[in-house]
């Protein structure tokens, strides 16, 4: 966690850049939401994630889980049986997002009017 001393040392105007590319990529379009659900919910499926969050495409939500997949963020887990399932949770990576989205909600709660 960096402190406000250690930010008025940094070079004034210098975003650090692992910062930034984390908020671009959680950042994006329907990504946060995607990981406020995981995180309410835990693991679930693709429907049920499209139901958690609505006014996203189908092909949209593929697109972002694809995305926060390949950033490690998600897992994906086929199961096997009589029609194929497949359910999203978020990986150890992932999971130490929490509680950052727990501040933001915080934030969001208090700041941001719906």
């Amino acid at each position: 966690m960096v402190s406000s001393d250690e930010v008025s040392r940094d070079r004034a105007g210098h975003v650090c850049p692992h910062f930034h590319g984390a908020v671009e990529l959680i950042g994006r379009r329907w990504s946060g939401a995607i990981l406020y659900a995981l995180a309410r919910s835990g693991r679930l499926r693709f429907a049920e994630l499209n139901e958690c969050v609505p006014g996203m495409s189908d092909r949209l939500l593929s697109a972002r889980l694809r995305e926060l997949e390949s950033a490690g963020l998600v897992s994906r887990e086929v199961h096997s049986g009589p029609g194929v399932r497949v359910s999203y949770s978020l990986t150890a990576k992932g999971d130490a997002l929490k509680p950052a989205i727990g501040s933001v909600e915080d934030w969001a709660r208090r700041w941001h009017k719906a």
